[in-house]
């Protein structure tokens, strides 16, 4: 109603009310002459005035309450019930922020929600969690800027949300009567200290971006900035000297008797019932005197890997390979390609990849399939539980994880480069030791059924099931994963699936990429890469002939919403060859689009927020183009947008992209290729490109873009659609809801 009816002169008083000079702050970083910058903003705004009589900006107070405040709202497109429980404080003056008790405060915030946080996830991992997520927090109370609040938020199944409200307030009850444990400090010490080790060694490669939100903060909040070579400083001084127990008279103080707030909202949904608000305050009273026992910290010195490795050799090296890289070849067929870069100081990223995936396996193992990744390592690895594995971790930056897709196994991690052996022995048991465990795999089906228990509630589910069935038919492989399908999940046959897929390295091509010390690593990727098993078996993916249909198809379908909303997508499919050309004349017809349809159907006709254009190009299983364009209007405005949608396509198809579009998409293309250079990501993406797909994305980059004429992106998008091949899904409301 706001939206439809205010009047256009309130929106005008609003801007002149607020919009204004000294209430504005303006941050410039980079690489920029700073009087010269200065003399420009002073001359842009010199006929900028200052407001006369200006509008008090006013922090309004937040009132302070004894007894609980609790709201519980419900609504019939909520998937799952979730709690939000505060227990406000008076938030820190500005004039206490310049110093050094704020910030010893903020570090003793961090530890305890930290290591509460940490109790909560192990909670989610036992075999019928209380609750599919929790957390805990510390800041701002909603919006206000005169109150803070310690959080816990927790999300449940349908029937769960009172144990899950439970669990959380006599966690923290927990913390606050007992404390927090020396182990778990020692750990929460370690990483937060680690973090900012990091952050000190990366001072001279830090982002723009990053001094532009430091100042904004300062400017919004008052935040102290005192550069990180300070706050370096500082933690190694202060965090050593803090002992657990003053982390633990902190935590008592956060749970307070008064200044109480909950929020529930879950579903509306016939049977479903929830605690009433006497019930929540009861539950709220009787925290403190809840029988609870301390927490204990299981933890094991254990090595990450006990039995003695006897890794393999490298048996050929060649320096200046493909993007200056150095190629290592290790006895079990290993292919090692090592980029050294002095991008950051403090990062190592790595990636390791094979041909085969899930493809390999029958379509009657789908249900496995679509649980393969999510389940393989719910365990953890080695003898290591999810859970041991953070703990054996701690104060460490080194992560690996393991990932199948339809046509290929990888394996990916990063780390600094102190922590190198620690990254390749995760890697070395991610390839070789998923650890099976029952309580970790009941917990993990318990949560995804949750999840799945009321997802139909929300409209876009059915949006999203029409168009996989559009796309695909009745494919075998394009399966929906519901609630009763659940318990058909083999753990035993899952793990033999990742088993499979990585029982053989020596078609695995791994990439290194960063600060690489090339000579002191040699031997520990001998030892842990060498030492993976290979059997020498030739294979690739299999094409299951999961291909997109074919032909013109239309399917609009209504669906009542508490909103009325209609959802429309187009998608124009066909074959193209795969190079690197192609990727660029698409990346120009994406960006095209965006300009025509935000000035076209978002600025001239005012009917959406944004339509979204989406084009890929894939080589395997075959080569294929495929663009998507998705939006969101009125009901009403169905007709109407969608036939301006396809209006601009065509004629971008018949005259291509202005003359100032092709200037703008160039010379953003230009500059982030320039950016993308500076990125370890970049050149690891273009190595796994090149071994992947054979293509060299820097062959000529620069003078490729250059050359793209608007013509050849108006013919990219007439080939792809004179083939012929489009697909129409369109969610509306029932005629009577209109």
């Amino acid at each position: 109603d706001v939206i439809n009816n205010f009047p256009y002169q309130d929106i005008r008083d609003y801007y002149a009310k607020w919009y204004r000079t000294d209430l504005q702050g303006i941050i410039i970083v980079g690489d920029i002459n700073v009087d010269e910058i200065e003399a420009k903003l002073k001359k842009v705004f010199a006929d900028v005035k200052a407001p006369v009589n200006p509008a008090e900006r006013i922090y309004y107070p937040v009132a302070d309450n004894q007894e609980p405040l609790i709201y519980i709202g419900t609504d019939k497109e909520v998937k799952n019930p979730s709690v939000n429980i505060f227990f406000k404080q008076d938030a820190t003056p500005d004039s206490m922020k310049n110093t050094i008790a704020y910030y010893a405060t903020n570090y003793m915030v961090s530890m305890a929600m930290n290591m509460l946080n940490n109790r909560l996830n192990e909670l989610a991992q036992t075999a019928n969690p209380p609750f599919t997520s929790a957390g805990a927090g510390y800041g701002e109370f909603f919006l206000a800027k005169t109150k803070e609040a310690f959080s816990l938020s927790a999300s449940s199944k349908i029937d769960g949300i009172d144990l899950a409200m439970k669990t959380v307030l006599e966690e923290a009850e927990r913390a606050r009567r007992f404390g927090f444990t020396a182990t778990e400090y020692e750990r929460a010490r370690a990483n937060y200290m680690q973090a900012v080790e990091s952050a000190y060694n990366e001072r001279e490669k830090t982002k723009s971006g990053a001094y532009v939100n430091e100042y904004v903060n300062n400017f919004l909040d008052k935040e102290p900035i005192p550069g990180i070579e300070f706050e370096y400083m500082l933690v190694n001084q202060m965090a050593p000297n803090i002992p657990v127990d003053a982390i633990n008279k902190f935590m008592q103080q956060l749970i307070t008797d008064n200044n109480q707030v909950v929020l529930l909202a879950g579903p509306e949904k016939e049977g479903v019932k929830y605690p009433s608000k006497e019930e929540i305050a009861a539950l709220l009273r009787e925290m403190k005197s809840s029988d609870l026992k301390p927490y204990e910290d299981k933890v094991s010195n254990e090595p990450l890997i006990s039995e003695d490795i006897k890794g393999g050799k490298i048996v050929s090296e060649k320096a200046g390979d493909i993007y200056g890289s150095t190629k290592l070849v290790l006895s079990n067929g290993v292919k090692v390609y090592v980029k050294p870069t002095d991008f950051k100081a403090d990062q190592i990223i790595m990636k390791g990849v094979s041909f085969g995936g899930t493809s390999v396996f029958p379509n009657e193992e789908i249900i496995n399939i679509s649980q393969l990744n999510g389940v393989a390592l719910v365990g953890g690895i080695g003898n290591f539980s999810k859970v041991d594995l953070g703990k054996a971790l701690a104060g460490k930056r080194a992560s690996v994880g393991s990932g199948i897709s339809n046509a290929t196994e990888t394996i990916s991690g990063s780390c600094s480069p102190k922590d190198f052996e620690t990254m390749m022995q995760l890697t070395y048991l991610t390839f070789t030791s998923p650890r099976k465990d029952n309580e970790a795999f009941e917990s993990y089906k318990n949560r995804l059924k949750a999840q799945l228990q009321n997802a139909d509630a929300n409209p876009m589910t059915a949006f999203s099931d029409t168009v996989t069935r559009a796309l695909y038919g009745n494919h075998p492989r394009a399966v929906k994963m519901r609630e009763s399908m659940v318990d058909q999940i083999d753990y035993d046959r899952i793990i033999e699936m990742y088993k499979d897929r990585f029982k053989d390295a020596s078609d695995f091509t791994f990439y290194l990429v960063g600060n690489v010390n090339l000579e002191q690593m040699k031997p520990m990727i001998a030892k842990y890469l060498g030492a993976l098993p290979s059997i020498n078996r030739k294979e690739t993916f299999k094409d299951n002939k999961m291909d997109i249909r074919k032909g013109q198809y239309k399917n609009e379908f209504a669906k009542k919403q508490e909103t009325p909303m209609a959802t429309i997508m187009f998608l124009y499919s066909g074959t193209c060859k795969y190079d690197l050309r192609n990727n660029i004349l698409l990346s120009f017809l994406d960006q095209a689009l965006d300009m025509v349809y935000t000035a076209e159907i978002r600025e001239k006709e005012g009917g959406t927020y944004g339509v979204n254009c989406n084009g890929s190009l894939s080589k395997y299983p075959k080569e294929e183009l495929v663009l998507q364009i998705v939006f969101q209007t009125d009901p009403a405005k169905t007709e109407k947008l969608s036939a301006v949608v396809v209006e601009q396509l065509n004629k971008m198809a018949k005259e291509g992209p202005s003359a100032e579009h092709m200037q703008k998409i160039k010379e953003y293309m230009l500059k982030k290729y320039k950016d993308a250079q500076k990125e370890n990501g970049y050149w690891l993406n273009n190595l796994d490109e090149f071994f992947y797909t054979g293509i060299d994305n820097t062959k000529d980059y620069e003078k490729l873009v250059n050359s793209i004429t608007a013509k050849e992106v108006q013919n990219f998008l007439a080939k792809l659609l004179k083939q012929n091949n489009e697909i129409q899904v369109v969610m509306t409301m029932p005629e009577e809801s209109k």
